[in-house]
């Protein structure tokens, strides 16, 4: 408990505690601030603690062969993070945060349980290696999402957002005024519309760095704005056809180019 403050943890630049029964990551080693290397791979880790920030000096963080199910947004605040491994775990999302981490050159997630990757991760430039193989992502890719229905109360803020209704606070419940501020635009341009809770979940595969197509998870507010005979998809660019016609054509060679590791 005391190694924090021990005359090595000044000088401690690489720790290796890999291959051993930690159920969580000891409180005393987020203590380290001179860290550069850290590995807890094959231990029996359920998650990440959120005061792995402290660690600012970390470049290298091994966490694979654990049974980590969630990677805290607090992760991205390790500014000198270059090599990130979290293999062979039961992780199946990914914070957008993740994003933040500019000095990335090496993300290792073979071996969870990813459907999708956010969009944000198109913004880690100088990411190098990017392994993705054993993922559902992978294999298969998601088609028929279940699409719940809006509320009443939804189709009502709906109503309020497109069509410009004014409104101030006093005509209205404090709740649904944070409601009606909560409102997510359309991500399609042909569509316009917003979306509070319900929407349709669709994949959309997206060139990176030049080589690879990364399947990226889209938020729309109706089916209408996913299905290729919608108005707004007869009346859209060459562009967005193309993109229709790669949809369609997933698998088989498609399927080889999306990083396999």
């Amino acid at each position: 408990k005391g190694l924090g403050q021990a005359p090595l943890a000044r000088s401690l630049r690489v720790l290796n505690l890999s291959g051993n029964r930690f159920s969580e990551v000891p409180p005393a080693l987020l203590q380290l601030r001179g860290l550069r290397s850290l590995s807890l791979g094959g231990n029996r880790l359920h998650g990440i603690p959120p005061d792995i920030q402290e660690l600012h000096s970390l470049e290298f963080l091994y966490l694979g062969g654990n049974f980590i199910t969630a990677i805290p947004p607090e992760l991205a605040k390790l500014p000198s993070l270059r090599y990130l491994v979290l293999c062979d775990n039961k992780i199946q999302s990914i914070p957008p945060q993740l994003a933040q981490l500019h000095s990335l050159r090496s993300l290792s997630l073979h071996n969870n349980l990813l459907t999708y990757l956010p969009r944000e991760i198109l913004n880690l430039v100088h990411l190098e290696e990017l392994s993705l193989r054993g993922n559902p992502l992978v294999v298969r890719f998601v088609r028929d999402l279940t699409y719940n229905p809006p509320s009443l109360q939804e189709l009502a803020g709906r109503t309020v957002k497109t069509r410009n209704v004014p409104y101030t606070p006093s005509d209205l419940p404090d709740s649904l005024v944070r409601y009606l501020s909560l409102a997510s635009n359309c991500p399609n341009p042909k569509c316009g519309g917003v979306y509070f809770d319900s929407c349709v979940r669709q994949i959309k595969f997206v060139d990176f760095c030049g080589k690879y197509r990364l399947p990226l998870m889209h938020y729309l507010c109706s089916p209408e704005c996913s299905s290729p005979f919608s108005s707004a998809s007869q009346s859209s660019t060459s562009q967005s056809e193309s993109d229709s016609e790669d949809e369609a054509s997933v698998a088989a060679h498609r399927m080889q180019k999306v990083l396999l590791g």
